[in-house]
């Protein structure tokens, strides 16, 4: 019998540009798998011949979502070129802004993004509230919004939902699927906390703002430090960013991490979360500012799952190739030599599995030719994994002594091996504890600021870029979805090339010119579909990468049609 495609897309509740296509046999187990963007980065074309200072600006229009982390990735790689070295409190700051982009970024995902790939909405309006919130103490000491009288208000809520067929923010989910493991009371609990989410990442999302006076879009870096030394001097400010801080820590601990606990114990024997990883090396860079000296997060990189032994990064080897990729250039090259130069091919004719389980006739990828917008970044030649999974996995397995006991007592309360951090339920665990770090340890990088601008109170280094030199720099670090960097070189005083290698291009890459798969592809081959009709499994896997494809256009017409002129007057700046 014939293998049967079975198309996702779009696949992500947000950002819908990714779309995944699989091959499954007459058991319904995937055979083949196929990762495709179906939307084109044009940034790297966009800022050349550009001024470099303008490079974060306009980079971080790469994305609505990770708009801090592509804005200080352009700051940075042009401070690495030009040789500065921006004052303590400027990279302080930072570190502070980043360390709000992952508390809120990770809090989003796990509720409103990941969240209803384990929560059976449906299914809490059997709950029985007073014993739903006698359970929350079992993961919580002090548990959030789950008193009974929490409890039936969103029942209550939910109830009315559900009797007018709107299911409003839970809607076109698979509600009653197999593979959920939840009972009743606790799909109550992780609903009432999905609620509670969107009040406090809108705190969260303040929190980034405080420092960066807007959020998304922050304003307040600059080539050489940071514009914001008013707010940093500034004691009711200062005292605002601790007061959201401890709202955002406090949420992480008495639910974020009470429900991915009591996720894991309940999902423990499910094996749509518990199969290996696909692929098993993953790589990540150091992270998040303490001090002076000290990074909350290491870096390295782990080789077939080995935990014994951390490699060191040799930038050099980072290569991206566009084999499967709608680009002309197919050979393997660094970024600061890199290509961006469009081709695409486009779709061919199949019949494939529709939403009732019936064959239709669809578009679907050339798999044997390109079949993305996507590159394939390799190091060393080799696929890697990226994300909070690999920097927990890092810093674990070098002996972080801030890292290793939140490991341990997330192990030790769900009884699960250490192998289960190699497996889908192991990536969404490792959110939770990567935020769960910041939470405990964050605030000592405002601790050392608040000490540092006693005594300097220095927040920029003043540089010049001189017209006649060439520079190259780049900025490596990681952000929410893994490691991120981003490459420029100068020339003539404007950008002459500029390359970014985003965490979800590792991830979400096509196959390799050797056939070999990126992460989120080898994790899909071998899975088991129980309904070609509502293919949960496939979703549940790939929402634990938290796929952000929006490094690319967000805007367009099928037919090419422009979509909106505008002329900016020079003198008023208004626009019409």
């Amino acid at each position: 019998m014939a293998n049967k495609r079975v198309i996702v897309d779009p696949i992500t509740r947000i950002e819908g540009h990714l779309r995944i296509e699989v091959e499954v046999d007459e058991n319904n187990v995937i055979q083949n798998a196929y990762s495709t963007s179906t939307l084109w980065r044009g940034l790297e074309t966009i800022v050349k011949n550009r001024d470099p200072r303008d490079a974060g600006f306009l980079m971080q229009r790469i994305c609505g979502v990770c708009t801090f982390s592509h804005y200080r990735a352009g700051i940075e790689a042009v401070e690495d070129a030009l040789g500065i070295v921006p004052p303590l409190n400027a990279k302080l700051t930072r570190s502070l802004m980043n360390m709000a982009l992952f508390m809120h970024d990770h809090v989003v995902h796990f509720y409103h993004l990941h969240g209803l790939d384990w929560v059976d909405v449906v299914s809490a309006l059997d709950a029985d509230p007073a014993k739903a919130s006698k359970e929350a103490f079992d993961y919580a000491e002090f548990p959030i919004a789950t008193g009974e009288n929490d409890l039936k208000k969103v029942k209550t809520r939910v109830k009315e939902f559900v009797a007018k067929g709107q299911l409003g923010p839970f809607a076109n989910a698979y509600w009653g699927h197999k593979t959920y493991r939840l009972t009743p009371e606790q799909n109550l609990i992780l609903l009432s906390h999905y609620l509670k989410a969107l009040e406090v990442q809108r705190e969260l999302a303040k929190l980034m703002a405080m420092f960066g006076g807007k959020q998304p879009h922050p304003q307040s870096l600059t080539v050489g430090g940071v514009t914001c030394v008013m707010d940093l001097l500034d004691p009711s400010r200062m005292g605002e960013y601790l007061t959201l801080f401890k709202v955002g820590a406090d949420f992480i601990e008495n639910a974020y991490q009470a429900d991915v606990v009591m996720a894991a114990k309940m999902f423990k024997d499910e094996p749509s979360v518990t199969a290996p990883a696909g692929v098993m090396n993953f790589m990540s860079h150091k992270e998040m500012q303490l001090n002076r000296t000290e990074f909350l997060f290491d870096s390295g990189i782990i080789e077939n799952g080995d935990l014994a032994k951390v490699f060191e990064i040799n930038e050099d080897l980072i290569t991206e190739e566009a084999t499967h990729s709608w680009y002309s250039d197919n050979e393997a090259l660094h970024p600061y030599e890199g290509k961006t130069n469009p081709n695409y091919t486009g779709f061919r004719d199949m019949d494939t599995v529709g939403p009732d389980g019936k064959m239709i006739h669809s578009k679907v990828v050339d798999e044997k030719g390109k079949y993305s917008w996507i590159k394939s970044p390799r190091y060393d030649g080799k696929p890697m994994e990226v994300g909070p999974l690999a920097a927990i996995l890092i810093s674990y397995a070098k002996g972080n002594e801030k890292i290793v006991p939140l490991v341990n007592d997330f192990l030790a309360k769900t009884g699960l091996p250490k192998a289960a951090l190699f497996t889908t339920l192991g990536r969404t665990a490792a959110r939770m504890i990567q935020s769960r770090a910041i939470a405990k340890h964050g605030l000592e990088a405002f601790n050392t600021l608040i000490e540092n601008l006693k005594v300097d109170q220095d927040t920029y280094t003043s540089y010049k870029i001189d017209k006649d030199k060439e520079y190259r720099g780049r900025f490596i670090g990681d952000v929410p979805r893994g490691m991120l960097s981003h490459w420029i070189r100068i020339k003539n005083g404007v950008v002459e090339n500029y390359q970014a290698v985003v965490p979800s291009t590792w991830n979400a890459g096509p196959i390799d010119s050797l056939g070999q798969m990126g992460p989120y592809e080898a994790n899909l081959v071998g899975l088991k579909v129980q309904d070609l009709s509502q293919p949960l499994e496939i979703i549940r896997v790939i929402h634990s990468f938290d796929p952000c494809i929006a490094c690319a256009v967000h805007v367009m017409d099928k037919k090419g049609n422009d979509l909106g002129t505008y002329k900016v007057d020079p003198i008023y700046g208004l626009s019409c």
